[in-house]
Protein backbone atom coordinates (compact mmCIF):
# COMPACT_ATOMS: atom_id res chain seq x y z
CA UNK A 1 0.00 0.00 0.00
CA UNK A 2 1.24 3.34 -1.04
CA UNK A 3 0.12 6.40 0.79
CA UNK A 4 0.38 10.37 -0.60
CA UNK A 5 0.52 12.56 2.39
CA UNK A 6 0.59 16.32 1.82
CA UNK A 7 1.31 19.35 4.41
CA UNK A 8 3.12 16.01 5.57
CA UNK A 9 6.19 18.69 6.74
CA UNK A 10 3.74 20.30 8.85
CA UNK A 11 2.11 19.70 12.45
CA UNK A 12 -0.76 17.21 12.18
CA UNK A 13 1.02 15.64 8.65
CA UNK A 14 3.79 15.11 10.33
CA UNK A 15 2.35 13.12 13.25
CA UNK A 16 -0.04 11.60 10.97
CA UNK A 17 3.33 9.75 8.93
CA UNK A 18 4.87 8.60 12.24
CA UNK A 19 1.65 7.17 13.51
CA UNK A 20 1.07 4.88 10.32
CA UNK A 21 4.66 4.32 9.27
CA UNK A 22 4.49 2.34 13.44
CA UNK A 23 1.37 0.99 12.60
CA UNK A 24 1.84 -0.16 9.09
CA UNK A 25 5.28 -1.88 8.72
CA UNK A 26 6.01 -2.13 5.02
CA UNK A 27 3.36 0.76 4.49
CA UNK A 28 4.90 2.91 1.84
CA UNK A 29 4.73 6.89 2.75
CA UNK A 30 5.37 9.99 -0.11
CA UNK A 31 5.08 13.11 1.56
CA UNK A 32 4.61 16.22 -0.46
CA UNK A 33 4.97 19.30 1.10
CA UNK A 34 5.92 23.10 -0.59
CA UNK A 35 8.17 23.79 2.65
CA UNK A 36 6.11 27.44 3.63
CA UNK A 37 6.37 28.60 7.12
CA UNK A 38 4.64 26.35 9.05
CA UNK A 39 6.14 23.07 7.26
CA UNK A 40 9.65 22.60 8.43
CA UNK A 41 12.09 19.67 7.01
CA UNK A 42 13.53 19.41 10.32
CA UNK A 43 10.09 17.82 12.02
CA UNK A 44 10.13 14.30 9.34
CA UNK A 45 13.99 14.07 10.61
CA UNK A 46 13.11 11.17 12.48
CA UNK A 47 11.80 9.00 9.16
CA UNK A 48 13.73 10.64 6.66
CA UNK A 49 15.72 7.70 6.06
CA UNK A 50 13.65 4.88 6.67
CA UNK A 51 13.30 2.89 3.38
CA UNK A 52 9.34 3.03 3.39
CA UNK A 53 9.20 6.68 2.91
CA UNK A 54 9.99 9.79 0.56
CA UNK A 55 9.78 13.32 0.71
CA UNK A 56 9.47 15.09 -2.04
CA UNK A 57 9.07 19.06 -2.32
CA UNK A 58 6.21 20.36 -4.05
CA UNK A 59 3.35 22.78 -4.75
CA UNK A 60 0.18 20.54 -5.02
CA UNK A 61 -1.17 23.46 -7.29
CA UNK A 62 1.88 22.39 -9.60
CA UNK A 63 -0.29 20.27 -11.66
CA UNK A 64 2.38 18.54 -13.82
CA UNK A 65 4.20 17.75 -11.14
CA UNK A 66 1.51 15.70 -8.92
CA UNK A 67 0.70 14.13 -12.18
CA UNK A 68 4.53 13.41 -12.67
CA UNK A 69 4.48 11.63 -9.08
CA UNK A 70 1.16 9.80 -9.00
CA UNK A 71 2.18 8.36 -12.75
CA UNK A 72 5.70 7.34 -11.08
CA UNK A 73 4.28 6.01 -7.21
CA UNK A 74 0.64 5.02 -8.09
CA UNK A 75 -0.89 5.97 -5.03
CA UNK A 76 -3.68 4.03 -3.43
CA UNK A 77 -4.79 6.40 -0.52
CA UNK A 78 -4.24 9.89 -0.83
CA UNK A 79 -4.69 11.85 2.84
CA UNK A 80 -4.95 15.54 2.22
CA UNK A 81 -3.28 17.89 4.74
CA UNK A 82 -1.66 20.49 2.77
CA UNK A 83 -3.17 24.18 4.10
CA UNK A 84 -2.34 27.49 5.02
CA UNK A 85 -4.39 27.31 8.34
CA UNK A 86 -3.63 30.39 10.66
CA UNK A 87 -7.02 33.16 10.87
CA UNK A 88 -4.94 36.19 11.31
CA UNK A 89 -2.72 35.31 8.37
CA UNK A 90 -6.24 34.97 5.89
CA UNK A 91 -7.54 37.69 6.86
CA UNK A 92 -4.28 39.57 5.73
CA UNK A 93 -3.68 36.86 2.34
CA UNK A 94 -7.30 35.53 1.55
CA UNK A 95 -6.02 35.11 -2.23
CA UNK A 96 -3.07 33.10 -0.62
CA UNK A 97 -5.76 30.40 0.89
CA UNK A 98 -7.96 30.55 -2.01
CA UNK A 99 -5.26 29.22 -4.03
CA UNK A 100 -3.84 26.18 -1.88
CA UNK A 101 -6.46 25.25 0.17
CA UNK A 102 -9.33 25.21 -2.38
CA UNK A 103 -7.53 24.85 -6.15
CA UNK A 104 -4.83 22.62 -4.94
CA UNK A 105 -6.92 20.13 -3.27
CA UNK A 106 -8.67 20.36 -7.12
CA UNK A 107 -5.25 19.28 -8.80
CA UNK A 108 -4.88 16.62 -6.29
CA UNK A 109 -8.62 15.21 -6.94
CA UNK A 110 -8.18 15.49 -10.62
CA UNK A 111 -4.92 13.52 -10.86
CA UNK A 112 -6.94 10.87 -8.67
CA UNK A 113 -9.22 10.76 -11.38
CA UNK A 114 -6.44 10.65 -13.77
CA UNK A 115 -4.68 7.75 -12.35
CA UNK A 116 -6.83 5.93 -10.05
CA UNK A 117 -6.89 5.51 -6.33
CA UNK A 118 -8.90 3.81 -3.70
CA UNK A 119 -9.84 6.52 -1.20
CA UNK A 120 -9.11 10.36 -1.14
CA UNK A 121 -8.97 11.97 2.06
CA UNK A 122 -9.75 15.45 2.99
CA UNK A 123 -8.15 16.76 6.03
CA UNK A 124 -11.10 19.85 7.15
CA UNK A 125 -11.81 21.70 10.13
CA UNK A 126 -14.96 22.54 12.40
CA UNK A 127 -14.39 26.16 11.68
CA UNK A 128 -16.79 25.42 8.78
CA UNK A 129 -19.79 25.38 10.41
CA UNK A 130 -19.20 28.51 11.60
CA UNK A 131 -19.78 29.31 15.67
CA UNK A 132 -22.08 28.21 18.82
CA UNK A 133 -23.32 30.33 21.80
CA UNK A 134 -21.51 30.47 24.77
CA UNK A 135 -24.62 30.51 26.60
CA UNK A 136 -25.64 27.06 24.82
CA UNK A 137 -23.44 24.38 26.33
CA UNK A 138 -25.56 21.61 25.30
CA UNK A 139 -25.33 22.73 21.43
CA UNK A 140 -23.42 20.72 19.05
CA UNK A 141 -22.83 20.82 15.12
CA UNK A 142 -22.99 17.87 13.21
CA UNK A 143 -22.37 16.65 9.78
CA UNK A 144 -25.57 17.69 8.87
CA UNK A 145 -25.02 21.32 10.11
CA UNK A 146 -24.96 24.13 7.42
CA UNK A 147 -21.82 25.56 6.40
CA UNK A 148 -21.67 29.23 7.77
CA UNK A 149 -17.47 30.27 7.59
CA UNK A 150 -16.03 33.51 9.43
CA UNK A 151 -13.10 33.58 8.26
CA UNK A 152 -11.38 33.50 4.35
CA UNK A 153 -9.96 30.55 6.15
CA UNK A 154 -12.71 28.69 6.89
CA UNK A 155 -14.52 29.88 3.86
CA UNK A 156 -11.61 28.38 1.77
CA UNK A 157 -11.82 24.98 3.75
CA UNK A 158 -15.26 24.89 3.05
CA UNK A 159 -14.95 25.54 -0.61
CA UNK A 160 -12.89 22.20 -0.65
CA UNK A 161 -14.92 20.55 0.95
CA UNK A 162 -17.92 21.36 -1.37
CA UNK A 163 -15.52 20.72 -3.90
CA UNK A 164 -14.81 17.03 -2.46
CA UNK A 165 -18.45 16.43 -2.34
CA UNK A 166 -18.93 17.82 -5.94
CA UNK A 167 -16.20 15.26 -7.47
CA UNK A 168 -17.84 12.58 -5.47
CA UNK A 169 -21.07 13.13 -7.11
CA UNK A 170 -19.58 13.88 -10.26
CA UNK A 171 -17.17 11.65 -11.19
CA UNK A 172 -17.97 8.55 -8.74
CA UNK A 173 -14.40 9.45 -6.71
CA UNK A 174 -14.34 7.66 -3.31
CA UNK A 175 -13.59 10.42 -1.24
CA UNK A 176 -14.17 11.20 2.96
CA UNK A 177 -13.49 14.15 4.71
CA UNK A 178 -12.98 14.50 8.47
CA UNK A 179 -13.80 17.69 9.97
CA UNK A 180 -11.87 18.11 13.37
CA UNK A 181 -11.73 20.42 16.39
CA UNK A 182 -8.61 22.31 17.53
CA UNK A 183 -5.76 19.84 17.12
CA UNK A 184 -2.61 20.28 19.97
CA UNK A 185 0.66 18.17 20.73
CA UNK A 186 4.56 17.58 19.63
CA UNK A 187 5.78 19.43 16.39
CA UNK A 188 3.29 22.39 16.06
CA UNK A 189 3.83 25.35 14.76
CA UNK A 190 4.29 28.00 17.55
CA UNK A 191 2.04 30.46 16.41
CA UNK A 192 -1.10 28.65 17.46
CA UNK A 193 -2.37 28.90 20.94
CA UNK A 194 -0.86 26.03 23.01
CA UNK A 195 2.61 25.98 21.18
CA UNK A 196 2.76 30.24 21.69
CA UNK A 197 1.38 30.09 25.04
CA UNK A 198 4.28 27.09 26.13
CA UNK A 199 7.43 28.75 24.12
CA UNK A 200 6.65 32.51 25.22
CA UNK A 201 6.23 31.21 28.85
CA UNK A 202 9.25 29.56 28.89
CA UNK A 203 10.84 32.93 27.62
CA UNK A 204 9.28 35.01 30.29
CA UNK A 205 7.57 36.58 27.62
CA UNK A 206 3.94 38.21 27.68
CA UNK A 207 1.37 35.81 26.59
CA UNK A 208 -1.30 37.77 24.57
CA UNK A 209 -4.66 36.43 24.75
CA UNK A 210 -7.45 37.72 22.63
CA UNK A 211 -10.64 39.58 23.99
CA UNK A 212 -11.14 38.68 27.83
CA UNK A 213 -10.21 34.63 26.80
CA UNK A 214 -13.51 33.52 27.00
CA UNK A 215 -13.85 32.12 23.59
CA UNK A 216 -14.47 28.46 23.96
CA UNK A 217 -12.42 25.44 22.18
CA UNK A 218 -12.91 21.76 21.67
CA UNK A 219 -9.30 20.48 22.28
CA UNK A 220 -8.12 17.31 20.70
CA UNK A 221 -4.78 16.06 21.01
CA UNK A 222 -2.87 15.16 17.76
CA UNK A 223 -2.45 11.27 18.17
CA UNK A 224 -6.39 10.77 18.86
CA UNK A 225 -6.97 12.54 15.59
CA UNK A 226 -4.40 10.36 13.88
CA UNK A 227 -6.45 7.04 15.02
CA UNK A 228 -9.23 8.94 13.45
CA UNK A 229 -8.27 9.28 9.86
CA UNK A 230 -6.23 5.94 10.12
CA UNK A 231 -10.27 4.30 10.83
CA UNK A 232 -11.68 6.67 7.96
CA UNK A 233 -9.67 5.84 5.30
CA UNK A 234 -10.06 2.24 5.77
CA UNK A 235 -13.24 1.35 7.11
CA UNK A 236 -15.01 4.78 6.59
CA UNK A 237 -17.95 5.10 3.79
CA UNK A 238 -17.17 6.51 0.78
CA UNK A 239 -18.72 9.76 0.10
CA UNK A 240 -19.11 10.91 4.17
CA UNK A 241 -18.41 13.38 6.63
CA UNK A 242 -17.09 12.48 10.07
CA UNK A 243 -16.95 14.93 12.77
CA UNK A 244 -13.97 14.07 15.20
CA UNK A 245 -13.54 16.07 18.31
CA UNK A 246 -11.46 15.51 21.67
CA UNK A 247 -14.90 16.21 23.93
CA UNK A 248 -12.23 18.32 25.96
CA UNK A 249 -13.89 22.17 25.75
CA UNK A 250 -11.76 24.91 27.40
CA UNK A 251 -11.99 29.03 27.73
CA UNK A 252 -8.43 30.08 26.04
CA UNK A 253 -8.16 31.86 29.21
CA UNK A 254 -8.50 28.94 31.46
CA UNK A 255 -5.79 27.21 28.90
CA UNK A 256 -3.12 29.88 29.22
CA UNK A 257 -3.50 29.76 33.17
CA UNK A 258 -3.32 26.08 32.64
CA UNK A 259 -0.14 26.02 30.98
CA UNK A 260 0.97 28.73 33.77
CA UNK A 261 0.37 26.64 36.26
CA UNK A 262 2.31 23.47 34.64
CA UNK A 263 5.26 25.13 34.22
CA UNK A 264 5.38 27.20 37.57
CA UNK A 265 4.90 30.66 35.48
CA UNK A 266 3.31 33.55 36.88
CA UNK A 267 -0.22 34.40 35.69
CA UNK A 268 0.92 38.18 35.60
CA UNK A 269 3.09 37.26 31.95
CA UNK A 270 -0.95 37.29 30.48
CA UNK A 271 -1.32 40.40 28.34
CA UNK A 272 -5.03 41.06 26.51
CA UNK A 273 -5.03 42.14 22.63
CA UNK A 274 -7.40 43.59 20.66
CA UNK A 275 -9.94 40.76 19.35
CA UNK A 276 -9.78 39.22 16.41
CA UNK A 277 -11.83 40.73 13.80
CA UNK A 278 -15.20 38.02 13.27
CA UNK A 279 -13.84 35.92 16.29
CA UNK A 280 -15.89 32.89 15.92
CA UNK A 281 -17.13 32.18 20.46
CA UNK A 282 -16.97 28.05 20.35
CA UNK A 283 -17.15 25.40 18.55
CA UNK A 284 -17.94 21.89 19.67
CA UNK A 285 -18.45 19.12 17.26
CA UNK A 286 -21.35 15.78 17.73
CA UNK A 287 -18.94 12.91 17.18
CA UNK A 288 -21.69 10.25 17.47
CA UNK A 289 -21.33 9.24 13.52
CA UNK A 290 -17.35 8.27 14.23
CA UNK A 291 -18.16 6.49 17.27
CA UNK A 292 -21.30 4.43 16.36
CA UNK A 293 -19.65 3.40 12.62
CA UNK A 294 -16.01 3.10 13.45
CA UNK A 295 -16.40 2.84 16.69
CA UNK A 296 -13.45 5.77 17.29
CA UNK A 297 -13.42 7.63 20.94
CA UNK A 298 -10.51 9.86 21.54
CA UNK A 299 -8.36 8.59 24.68
CA UNK A 300 -6.35 11.87 25.56
CA UNK A 301 -8.21 13.69 28.53
CA UNK A 302 -6.62 17.60 27.95
CA UNK A 303 -4.56 17.46 31.86
CA UNK A 304 -3.00 14.29 30.33
CA UNK A 305 -2.41 16.05 27.01
CA UNK A 306 -1.46 19.07 27.73
CA UNK A 307 1.71 17.37 29.85
CA UNK A 308 2.75 15.49 27.22
CA UNK A 309 2.71 18.47 24.91
CA UNK A 310 4.66 21.06 27.49
CA UNK A 311 6.84 17.89 28.31
CA UNK A 312 7.65 18.03 24.03
CA UNK A 313 8.52 21.25 23.77
CA UNK A 314 10.66 20.95 26.94
CA UNK A 315 13.17 18.06 25.25
CA UNK A 316 13.41 19.89 21.98
CA UNK A 317 14.25 23.58 22.50
CA UNK A 318 16.12 23.13 19.46
CA UNK A 319 13.38 22.60 17.15
CA UNK A 320 11.10 25.55 18.00
CA UNK A 321 13.86 27.96 18.81
CA UNK A 322 15.10 27.38 15.32
CA UNK A 323 11.55 28.31 14.32
CA UNK A 324 10.95 31.16 16.56
CA UNK A 325 13.89 32.65 15.15
CA UNK A 326 13.34 32.59 11.37
CA UNK A 327 10.99 35.66 9.96
CA UNK A 328 7.96 33.42 9.87
CA UNK A 329 6.48 34.19 12.69
CA UNK A 330 3.68 36.61 13.48
CA UNK A 331 5.40 38.07 16.58
CA UNK A 332 1.91 40.15 17.06
CA UNK A 333 -0.27 37.20 16.65
CA UNK A 334 -2.62 35.88 19.78
CA UNK A 335 -2.39 32.13 18.60
CA UNK A 336 -5.85 31.20 17.70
Amino acid sequence: MTIFVTGGAGFIGANFIFYMLAAYPGCRIVCLDKLTYAGDLSTLEPVMNDADFRFVKTDICDRETVYELFAEEKPDIVVNFAAESHVDRSIDEPELFLRTNLLGTQVLMDACRRYGIRRYHQVSTDEVYGDLPLDRPDLFFTEESPIRTSSPYSASKAGADLMVMAYHRTYGLPVTISRCSNNYGPCQFPEKLIPLMITNALADKPLPVYGEGLNVRDWLYVEDHCRAIDLIIHKGRAGEIYNVGGNNERRNIDVVKLICRELGKPESLITYVEDRKGHDLRYAVDTTKIRTELGWLPETDFEEGIGKTIRWYLDNRCWWEAVISSDHINKNTAGL
